[in-house]
C-alpha cells in the first residue's frame, strides 16, 4: 500500500503544482473565492466525485465512497490582504491579494488527495468527506458556518494539514492535546472631557487613563506567562501638542487554551478598565468580538497519525510540536468531532525558501505537497 501511494503521488505531482500556482497567480480574499470554487469543482468532475457546493458561500464538500466510518479531510481557500514581493514566474496577479499561509497549497494537495483515494476506492471501507473551505482567516471562520449548514452531521473525526516553514521539507510535526490557542479580539475606548493640556480642572485626562490600562493589564498579565497572552497593537488617541482628546481607543488580542481562564481574562480586562478609568474621571467602553476557540488535538487520534505518519515517512520525518499561540479556525472542527491538526515542513534554506507565513515574500518548496499528499492519504486509509 505504501508503494501504491508514493507511485500514485508521484503521477500527480505534477497536475498538483500546476492547481497550486493556478491558485497562488489568482488569489481570492476570505468569502469571496469564487473562480477558486470553479476551479476545485472542475478538478473533481473530471474525476467523476461527487461534491456540493455553494456551502457557506463558497465552500465545496465532496465524497468518495458510502457508509461508516467517515472521515473529513480540510483545506482552507482564502488568501490574505498582501501585497506579493516574490519573483516567482507564477506570482499574484491580483494587487495586494496573496497567498501568504499556503492555502493554495493546502487545496491543491487535497484536491491530490481526492484523485488518489478515488482511484483506490476498492482499497477501503468508509465514507471520506472532502471540505474545501471559505474564510478561514475572517471572523466568524468559515469553520463555524460550514458546521452550521451541517457538514459534520455525520463525521466520526476530522484530519486537517497546515504548510508549515518552521519544519524544512520531507518533515512533519504533531501535537496531542490543545494545540492552538483560542484568539479573541479587544477593543477599549476610553472616553472623558478633552480639553486644553494647559487647563487640567476643564479635562480629564482620557490618554493616562487609557495608557494606565495597558500598563494594569501588563502586570496581570505578562507577556511570557506561558498558556495566557494579552498583547496591545493599537493605542490612538488623536489629539496634540497642547490637546488632550475626549476618546481613545486601544486594539489588542487576547490568546489562551483554556476556557475558564478565557472567561477570566474577559472579566479582569472589563473590571480593570472600568476601575482605571474611574480613577481619571473617565468611561471606558470595552467590547471583545469572540474569536476562534482552542483547537484542541484528539490524543488517541494524534498519536495514532503520529504512529502512521513513522510508518510511511520514517521516524526521524516525524516531530514533536509545542504549543502555539497562534489561531486556527479548525478549533471549530475539534470543539464537534475527534481531530487531528499537524504541520507539513515546507521550508528549504539550500533553495532560500525561508519566509514566514503572513509575509509578502512568504513560499514553500512544492516537494513538500508530495509529501503532504502521501501522509494523509496512508493516514486516511488506515483510519477507515
Amino acid at each position: 500500500m505504501k508503494q501504491l501511494i508514493k507511485s500514485k503521488c508521484d503521477a500527480y505531482f505534477d497536475d498538483v503544482v500546476a492547481i497550486r500556482r493556478q491558485l497562488h497567480q489568482h488569489p481570492e480574499l476570505s468569502f469571496c473565492e469564487k473562480d477558486t470554487a470553479e476551479l476545485i469543482k472542475r478538478c473533481l468532475a473530471s474525476k467523476n466525485i461527487e461534491f456540493q457546493s455553494d456551502i457557506a458561500g463558497t465552500g465545496i464538500v465532496a465524497t468518495i465512497s458510502s457508509f461508516r466510518p467517515v472521515i473529513a479531510l480540510r483545506a482552507d481557500l482564502d488568501a490574505l490582504p498582501i501585497q506579493e514581493t516574490t519573483d516567482l514566474p507564477y506570482r499574484s496577479v491580483n494587487d495586494g491579494v496573496m497567498h501568504a499561509c499556503g492555502h493554495d497549497a493546502h487545496t491543491a494537495m487535497l484536491l491530490g488527495t481526492a484523485f488518489i483515494l478515488n482511484d483506490l476506492r476498492d482499497k477501503f471501507s468508509g465514507t471520506i468527506k472532502l471540505i474545501f473551505q471559505p474564510g478561514e482567516e475572517k471572523l466568524p471562520g468559515g469553520a463555524s458556518l460550514m458546521i452550521k449548514a451541517g457538514v459534520l452531521d455525520d463525521v466520526d473525526m476530522i484530519i486537517g494539514q497546515h504548510v508549515y516553514p518552521d519544519l524544512p521539507c520531507g518533515e512533519v510535526g504533531f501535537h496531542a492535546g490543545p494545540y492552538m490557542a483560542s484568539s479573541d479580539e479587544v477593543n477599549i475606548s476610553v472616553k472623558g472631557r478633552g480639553g486644553h493640556a494647559a487647563k487640567p480642572a476643564e479635562r480629564e485626562n482620557s490618554l493616562l487613563a487609557a495608557a494606565k490600562i495597558v500598563s494594569e493589564l501588563s502586570k496581570l498579565y505578562p507577556e511570557k506567562s506561558g498558556d495566557v497572552l494579552l498583547a496591545f497593537g493599537s493605542f490612538v488617541a488623536a489629539g496634540t501638542y497642547n490637546v488632550i482628546p475626549s476618546e481613545v481607543n486601544l486594539k489588542g488580542t487576547m490568546r489562551t487554551f483554556d476556557e475558564a481562564k478565557r472567561k477570566a481574562l474577559k472579566d479582569n480586562i472589563l473590571k480593570v478598565s472600568k476601575e482605571v478609568a474611574s480613577e481619571f474621571g473617565c468611561e471606558a467602553d470595552v467590547f471583545i468580538e469572540q474569536g476562534y476557540p482552542s483547537l484542541k488535538n484528539d490524543i488517541e487520534l494524534t498519536n495514532k497519525c503520529s504512529a502512521l505518519a513513522k510508518e510511511i515517512l520514517g521516524e526521524s520525518k516525524v516531530k514533536d510540536l509545542p504549543q502555539l499561540m497562534t489561531a486556527e479556525d479548525f478549533a471549530w472542527y475539534s470543539q464537534k468531532v475527534p481531530a487531528c491538526f499537524y504541520r507539513l515542513g515546507t521550508s528549504n534554506l539550500a533553495k532560500g525558501i525561508v519566509a514566514k507565513q503572513h509575509t509578502s515574500t512568504f513560499d514553500i518548496d512544492e516537494n513538500a505537497m508530495k509529501i503532504g499528499m502521501e501522509t494523509m492519504t496512508f493516514l486516511t486509509i488506515n483510519l477507515l
